[in-house]
């Protein structure tokens, strides 16, 4: 913030504190291989802070080989929040380089 660090290495807690006071943007890649944005890894992006944050501020950064390895398959979302999940499902903008991007689509997986 300001071109300062304001957490490092940073849990739900502080990052809702955070996100609650400031404006931020969330900048994730998907697991390789297996195309999780949310619920796999990363728990401290929790359901509430991806709320504080909202869809439009979240950013989402792939190589095209990592969208490739998917083999067609949508990313995945089980951030363990039904109402979160289906918020974050449809299609998503995707930097896949400084100049480029691609749509692609995000499903709260195979158990709805």
């Amino acid at each position: 913030m300001g071109k300062r660090l304001v957490a490092a290495d940073a849990n739900e807690a502080t990052l809702l504190g955070l996100v609650q006071r400031h404006p931020a943007t969330l900048v994730v890649t998907p697991i390789g291989g297996q195309g999780y944005l949310f619920g796999r890894g990363n728990q401290q992006l929790s359901p509430a802070v991806i709320r504080a944050v909202g869809k439009d501020n979240i950013v989402v950064v792939s190589t095209l080989g990592k969208i490739q390895s998917l083999r067609g398959q949508p990313f995945l979302v089980d951030t363990g929040d039904l109402e979160v999940d289906q918020l974050l499902a449809g299609y998503v903008k995707v930097v896949t380089s400084c100049d480029e991007c691609i749509v692609y689509r995000v499903t709260a997986g195979p158990w709805l």
